[in-house]
């Protein structure tokens, strides 16, 4: 079954543009599905699309005159005589590939359209290479909205203003399963749990077999798997770098490295702490996220609220910029969107929880101030991750 990604939107207004598209992301997100998606919308004859991670195709790639690289690309049937459009996916593997792409783009006008498992060093490689020249679009695992999609649940009704028990009751088994498996497409199309648990395997060990071993320049490649498992523990949690870089044996700047690459390749995301004064954030922790909620759940022993807030936050952060707020007395909001709205996780949201919520975010001059609930409690101002 196949549905339409809420960033195909976001895509298909930029092709008539020169600029090339570059469709980044973790292993097992579903680019490839997107890409093949966009290349078959395009109404032109005047297209192709190869796997680079097949060598037959990197071959054609092979040539240190980028010229005769254009006419390997005519062998494959691009015309001159029109607009081309060249789908590369896996472009991890063609080293050289941005600067063979930044001159047909200025040479020959090609339209390039590309995707890859977002390796820390291919996205630096691009970003010198193409800047100016390229929108980059990040593709993470399915949101719940999505995931409801694939499910074929039923549409939410429009207008809705408050949630009843009925629709909370309608959407909470899809919740289940999306906060126990998780979003990666392969995973959810799984129809048992034996078979649901497995992708989850293989989607960690392609990710470490290929982005840690094979796409990194790490000698300890082993301490970056036990800080995988450690950092999935901390789920939800204010990241004590000292702390951490003691228990694996290795210096403050080496972790500081490995956090960099597993940020680098959407493992994990890093949030920082809201704030008016820069020197206060660049000095308080940052607060830790893993990309997937099932990847969690198979690979730790966190509780339900960890777990959930790691769903909501996933949800939250494809709308904007986010960031946690805390004080001394370690009262918090767990997230601030866009320095705008404020939203706190609850198991079960009760009123003095969203009183609280509403009294710190009027102190910081944030008027939107909503509870994200896992269980259903009759207050209008409870959402739930159905309508986030």
């Amino acid at each position: 079954m196949f549905i339409e990604r809420d960033l195909y939107k976001s895509i298909m207004p930029l092709l008539p543009s020169p600029e090339s598209i570059v469709i980044t992301g973790m292993r097992r997100v579903g680019k490839t599905t997107l890409l093949k998606h966009i290349f078959d919308k395009i109404e032109s004859n005047n297209k192709i699309y190869l796997d680079l991670e097949n060598p037959r195709n990197q071959i054609y790639f092979q040539e240190l005159d980028y010229d005769a690289v254009k006419k390997n690309l005519e062998l494959l049937g691009l015309k001159n005589e029109e607009r081309a459009y060249v789908f590369l996916d896996e472009i991890q593997w063609i080293k050289q590939l941005p600067s063979i792409v930044k001159y047909l783009m200025d040479t020959y006008r090609i339209k390039f359209i590309l995707s890859g498992s977002s390796s820390f060093y291919l996205k630096n490689q691009f970003s010198e290479s193409l800047a100016g020249r390229k929108y980059i679009f990040e593709l993470y695992p399915l949101n719940f909205s999505e995931f409801l999609r694939l499910k074929n649940a039923p549409p939410l009704p429009e207008g809705l203003t408050q949630t009843s028990l009925a629709i909370y009751t309608t959407y909470k088994t899809y919740m289940d399963e999306y906060l126990k498996y998780g979003g990666f497409p392969g995973v959810v199309l799984k129809t048992s749990d034996t078979e649901k648990k497995a992708a989850l395997d293989d989607i960690f060990t392609s990710y470490y077999q290929l982005e840690v071993l094979q796409f990194s320049d790490f000698r300890k490649s082993h301490k970056i798997r036990d800080l995988l498992f450690l950092l999935m523990e901390r789920t939800g949690s204010q990241l004590d770098v000292q702390k951490l870089a003691g228990a694996l044996g290795i210096a403050r700047q080496t972790l500081m490295d490995y956090l960099a690459f597993l940020e680098g390749t959407y493992f994990i995301k890093v949030i920082k702490p809201y704030t008016t004064n820069r020197d206060v954030e660049i000095r308080k922790a940052g607060k830790l996220y893993v990309c997937d909620p099932g990847l969690v759940r198979q690979f730790s022993q966190v509780d339900e609220g960890s777990l959930f807030e790691n769903a909501v936050f996933w949800n939250l952060q494809q709308n904007g910029i986010i960031k946690y707020y805390q004080r001394k007395n370690r009262a918090e909001i767990d997230f601030i969107l866009d320095e705008k709205y404020a939203y706190e996780v609850k198991i079960h949201p009760e009123k003095e929880d969203l009183q609280k919520l509403k009294n710190m975010s009027g102190e910081l001059g944030i008027q939107s101030a909503r509870l994200v609930g896992r269980e259903f409690v009759p207050m209008q101002e409870v959402l739930y991750l159905f309508n986030l």
